[in-house]
């Protein structure tokens, strides 16, 4: 498998995440079934594609990359959706996060 099918599978992992945690609210706590199943379902499909990923890049590398980029897109949907504007606080948690993937991705190393 090569580095691109590698990034193309996070790219998936990350665009299923997004869908899946973004919708999450909406299940009611697991009470309203079609979104339940839509959440789940689209959770394993997730895992899936990170599976495959991990194949290829690094775990850490791809987990971390999942994790802050589904966590920024997450709290952009809700600012969107719900109208959940986060505080000072939280734009500088979420600006953080951005640049660690960013140094991760681009300085970091593994053996």
């Amino acid at each position: 498998m090569s580095n691109l099918s590698g990034y193309i599978y996070l790219l998936l992992t990350i665009i299923l995440g997004i869908i899946s945690n973004g919708f999450l609210k909406s299940t009611n706590g697991f009470t309203n079934i079609m979104p339940t199943i839509f959440c789940i379902i689209t959770i394993i499909v997730a895992i899936f594609f990170m599976a495959k990923a991990m194949n290829v890049i690094p775990v850490g590398f791809t987990y971390a990359t999942y994790g802050g980029l589904t966590i920024t897109a997450v709290t952009l949907f809700g600012v969107f959706k719900y109208n959940q504007i986060p505080n000072l606080y939280g734009i500088i948690g979420i600006a953080l996060i951005i640049i660690g993937i960013i140094l991760l991705n681009t300085l970091g190393k593994t053996s």
